[in-house]
């Protein structure tokens, strides 16, 4: 599984994603967050460029954009876990809108 540079340079393992407290967690979501902004825009102009055309450059950007999409949903699955397990009825994180998805996932499923 490729992951783009912009995820993977913020990845540890397992272990780094178990913050022992509240506070911890709120940090790791809001940077979470953060980097979901980036990618989530870095996306968007991946699909603005035209990449129906046949050549290296369009299928480069092609599994850019995979690569992107994966990062923002593994983004979004670790900031979701962190809620739930260590800050559900915590007023300083947002809430998931109606419908379980993400305001980044309902954006990008638009498209």
């Amino acid at each position: 599984m490729t992951t783009s540079p912009y995820f993977a340079e913020h990845r540890t393992d397992q272990t780094a994603w178990c913050p022992a407290t509240a506070p911890q967690a709120v940090e790791l979501v809001r940077a979470l967050r953060h980097q979901l902004c980036e990618m989530t825009a870095q996306l968007a102009g991946v699909e603005r460029q035209d990449v129906t055309r046949t050549n290296g450059r369009a299928h480069e950007m092609r599994l850019e954009a995979a690569a992107l999409r994966r990062d923002i949903r593994e983004a979004q699955v670790l900031i979701d876990r962190l809620q739930r397990r260590y800050l559900s009825g915590d007023g300083r994180t947002q809430q998931r809108p109606t419908g379980g998805q993400s305001r980044a996932m309902v954006g990008l499923q638009a498209k």
